[in-house]
């Protein structure tokens, strides 16, 4: 009983190696094979984006990017789409509010009373 229990743990360590060395070498192809994918898609992406961009020299076509570039100027020129302002912000409006109404209420007392 002795000797075949020390023969399987034995086995069992030597398949223990072995299945952890396969499981390395199946993750190196499994990344090697994602690698090349990526680089497959991205040469595609490539080309591609230089026939776009032939398409919209030729007739004159602006990117996405720009229009919508655009349409975030025209967005923030706008009173109903402008960005909110943070406590703040609001706080510091307020206070240049009062500081400048207390200013004007000086200048004023200082006219009048000469």
């Amino acid at each position: 009983m002795d000797i075949m229990g020390g023969l399987g743990g034995d086995d069992a360590g030597g398949d223990k190696d072995a299945d952890e060395q396969a499981e390395l070498e199946r993750l190196e192809v499994l990344r090697e094979a994602e690698e090349r994918r990526k680089e497959k898609h991205r040469k595609m992406e490539e080309e591609r984006e230089t026939m776009r961009q032939g398409i919209r020299d030729k007739y004159g076509i602006k990117k996405r990017e720009e229009k919508e570039a655009e349409q975030n100027q025209m967005f923030e020129a706008s009173s109903l789409n402008r960005k909110k302002k943070t406590p703040e912000e609001l706080a510091k409006e307020a206070e240049a509010e009062d500081e400048d109404e207390f200013t004007k209420l000086k200048k004023h007392v200082g006219v009048t009373s000469e």
